[in-house]
């Protein structure tokens, strides 16, 4: 198939190279430089998403956040600026439900589908196939690029019309912050009470308490190993979308409040762009004791 795939970011590139290495043409376009990789597979850099719209029937886009969607979407070289009958846009990055719909409608107008599709997984998941993706959209549109998702993820959920993956996808991020934050008070808790973290995270491990969190980044707690795979200046990005929609919604978020602001510490001591899991840090700052 003639794929497009915009943003090449930590998440971007595996995923594109994935749908590149089983024959599909791919053109890309990003803001930093294409992989060797890509190209070694055949990928063809655009210079705007206009150009890829144009040459692509299928266009994935991956970016950081809802204005550089937009701005991908309807920029003054974005994809409306190409025709847009017969084309499908996929939104995979994780941005607002409510401006979800409104680019989605835009896209429908001008004759195109529209699917919102964020992952969750990580860089590690996009890079075994592995990712969860949360869809949004027509049925029919789902189905068409549904063998596309299974090349990039292993769990794929139509979750329901345009705007609810996105809105799957910022209750996932809720849940992930709070256990990342229920590890660290745990690890941090064992530490200080002299403890070994790590032979509390291995018994923890065989009862109610495990969890993916508590295996992946708990491990990484205790290592120190905060290299990123999902940065906490994105998750704080996510976090925020959560809050504007309760907000929006009147209804009341106080531990997802919480985590925000423990990542907000850890930005503001320089640690914007390290792993999520050093959500930890916030609290070890508190505490004066860092886990060992």
């Amino acid at each position: 198939m003639n794929l497009g795939f915009i943003g090449l970011g930590i998440m971007g590139t595996p995923m594109a190279q994935r749908l590149a290495q089983v024959g599909h043409k791919l053109r890309v376009c990003t803001i930093g430089p294409v992989s060797d990789k890509l190209y070694s597979l055949g990928a063809e850099n655009c210079e705007t998403a206009r150009n890829v719209t144009e040459k692509s029937d299928i266009i994935f886009i991956m970016v950081p956040d809802t204005p550089q969607v937009e701005e991908v979407l309807f920029g003054p070289e974005g994809c409306a600026q190409a025709s847009l009958k017969g084309k499908t846009i996929v939104d995979m990055s994780s941005i607002s439900p409510i401006e979800t719909k409104r680019f989605a409608q835009k896209v429908i107008e001008r004759g195109g589908e529209y699917l919102d599709a964020p992952v969750s997984g990580g860089e590690v998941g996009a890079k075994e196939g592995t990712l969860s993706i949360m869809v949004g959209g027509k049925p029919e549109v789902f189905e068409r690029v549904q063998p596309l998702f299974e090349v990039m993820g292993k769990n794929i959920t139509l979750v329901g019309g345009n705007g609810d993956g996105q809105t799957c996808k910022v209750a996932n991020q809720i849940i992930v912050a709070l256990n990342i934050e229920a590890v660290s008070e745990a690890l941090l808790f064992a530490s200080k009470a002299g403890a070994d973290p790590a032979r509390v995270r291995q018994a923890l491990m065989g009862g109610f308490a495990s969890s993916r969190i508590l295996e992946v980044h708990g491990e990484r707690m205790i290592k120190r190993t905060f290299a990123p795979g999902f940065k906490i200046a994105l998750h704080q990005k996510d976090l925020n979308l959560a809050l504007q929609s309760a907000k929006a919604l009147a209804i009341t978020l106080p531990n997802t409040a919480t985590c925000q602001e423990l990542f907000n510490t850890c930005a503001a001591n320089g640690g914007s762009q390290l792993d999520h899991s050093a959500l930890i840090e916030s609290l070890e700052l508190m505490a004066n004791h860092k886990i060992s």
